[in-house]
């Protein structure tokens, strides 16, 4: 049985996917889903921090790239992209600082309420979160040239309901087995 405590370094490597354990049972089968999401988070990280670097944009901070992405792709509240983030509010401040500094974002009063501030893309956040989404998209790209279209599909309704799962849990509505 394999335990949550597995280190995504001990994750055999993508060419050695089909090859099945003395056993008879293909590695991941033998590994937590845990630490399969960990090597498939690596496995986007890398892409994306490459993709960043290659565009002069090496200095985005952990989790700055999935920040700027959600700005560029819905203009999501800020206070929601945080939520998603499962940071303290003070560590999301800190993360917006940065962004705010090295000149990814830009911080202006709401016009609607001076109370508040409104966070925007500056150009060269539009860039970075540009080639983090080419980025993402390559990943994909090359996941579904290994395993198929159907299996993708399948691995991405999979891990929607994973996540619906953990925000279920987060707002108390854990709806166990036959829950509603």
């Amino acid at each position: 049985m394999a335990d949550d405590s597995t280190s995504p370094d001990t994750v055999p490597s993508p060419t050695q996917a089909g090859e099945a354990s003395p056993g008879g049972r293909r590695w991941y089968e033998e590994v937590a889903v845990s630490t399969l999401l960990r090597g498939s988070l690596r496995a986007y990280g890398s892409a994306v921090r490459a993709a960043l670097a290659e565009v002069g944009c090496d200095d985005v901070p952990r989790s700055g790239a999935y920040v700027l992405g959600a700005i560029a792709r819905s203009g999501s509240p800020l206070s929601g992209i945080i939520r998603e983030l499962g940071v303290s509010k003070q560590a999301a401040g800190q993360l917006v600082d940065t962004l705010v500094i090295r000149g990814y974002l830009l911080r202006t009063p709401d016009p609607d309420d001076r109370r508040r501030m409104t966070v925007t893309l500056t150009e060269r956040g539009t860039v970075a979160a540009e080639a983090a989404h080419r980025a993402v998209e390559e990943v994909d790209r090359a996941l579904t040239e290994q395993v198929g279209p159907r299996a993708f599909a399948a691995t991405r309704a999979t891990l929607a309901a994973l996540s619906s799962l953990g925000h279920q849990h987060d707002h108390g509505h854990d709806h166990g087995p036959g829950g509603h």
